[in-house]
């Protein structure tokens, strides 16, 4: 029988007797079996995050866990005396999860009935199914991405941002240089295809056609001389935001075709579409080459459509030379923009650092 059940996103622990084995503020002493913490680091390199929702004074519990070393794989931890449902929900709304994709384990039988009365969408685990969690096809992930493994580090460094800007004060290009972002526009890898694919298909606010390439398609391109499949990373003083922008572009002697541009809605507001944009722009100016660009619009993409007019593509080719290079678009291809590009200044909040293109 096929798993139609949503992949569980965030794993949330319950401690004594289930983490751990030992009740912590009756014995003292408490260890930590081998194969749990085997599962623990196994379900995050998988990208699946963990928290923590137990009854124990917070501070004692935290540090036993990081006696442990295991204190770095819990996110959001809610360490304290009330309901425990209550604490997998804040999580899961902190998170931005639906509760289906949600799962607690825990050796009280009445721990795990008070959270399913409340939360029934969250699946429950008795303690002894610890051990056996990464072997469940809900804890499963079809494709691991280059993301996956550094997926808690990336959550963790965006809370750690969303503090500092909700203390920073003044305009918020001050704020953007002060987070140091690093952008890097390389060519794609075969061990970046699954989350260049994962980019095309789950990205729709940011997709500029709406196509969903698949890891055979983008395989394919990677060794084709007329095409270029570019992905973008950035980081900041904070951590990595991991990959988050991918391009296809198709080059010829005339006229450069974007075939495709998508980025993570995660760094829109730090004016990354943008950048990306003015780089590659740049680029072709320095080629002397036409820029074309393919947009399908959709309903969720108008900010993207927006990005590119702002960048100044039209929908008209800007000379009658430049039209008769042009490829001619197919019944039922996307609607082609059009740009004669110009150099453009570097921005002045996100350092660029890319392959030539030229």
């Amino acid at each position: 029988m096929t798993n139609t059940a949503p992949l569980v996103k965030c794993l949330v622990w319950d401690l004594d007797n289930t983490l751990w084995r030992g009740t912590l503020l009756e014995d003292g002493e408490v260890t930590l079996p081998d194969a749990v913490r085997e599962a623990v680091v196994a379900l995050d390199s998988r990208g699946i995050l963990q928290s923590v929702a137990s009854k124990n004074d917070h501070e004692t519990a935290w540090a036993r866990l990081e006696k442990l070393g295991v204190a770095e794989y819990f996110v959001l931890p809610e360490i304290g005396w009330g309901p425990k449902s209550a604490a997998v929900r804040r999580i899961a709304d902190t998170l931005g999860f639906a509760l289906t994709t949600i799962a607690f384990v825990d050796d009280q039988p009445a721990e795990r009935a008070e959270v399913a009365f409340h939360l029934p969408e969250v699946r429950c685990y008795e303690a002894e199914a610890a051990v056996t969690l990464p072997a469940r096809p809900e804890f499963t992930p079809p494709v691991r991405t280059v993301d996956s493994g550094r997926r808690r580090q990336m959550y963790q460094a965006g809370f750690r941002r969303d503090a500092a800007r909700a203390e920073a004060s003044g305009p918020d290009e001050d704020f953007l240089r002060s987070l140091r972002l690093d952008m890097r526009i390389g060519h794609a890898t075969e061990e970046d295809l699954s989350r260049v694919e994962e980019l095309t298909l789950r990205t729709s606010q940011m997709n500029a056609t709406g196509v969903h390439y698949s890891d055979a398609d983008l395989r394919g391109l990677l060794t084709d001389p007329g095409h270029a499949v570019l992905v973008v990373t950035l980081t900041d003083r904070f951590g990595p935001h991991g990959a988050v922008g991918v391009l296809l572009l198709e080059r010829r002697p005339d006229v450069w075709h974007l075939k495709l541009l998508a980025t993570s809605c995660r760094v829109v507001s730090f004016g990354a579409g943008a950048t990306i944009l003015n780089w590659l722009i740049d680029e072709a100016a320095r080629a002397g080459t036409h820029l074309m660009a393919d947009f399908r619009p959709t309903e969720r993409n108008r900010m993207m459509e927006i990005a590119y007019r702002f960048a100044g593509f039209e929908d008209d080719a800007p000379c009658p030379s430049c039209a008769a290079a042009l490829p001619r678009a197919a019944s039922g291809d996307p609607h082609r923009l059009h740009l004669r590009p110009e150099p453009r200044p570097a921005s002045t909040t996100i350092e660029v650092n890319a392959v030539a293109l030229t």
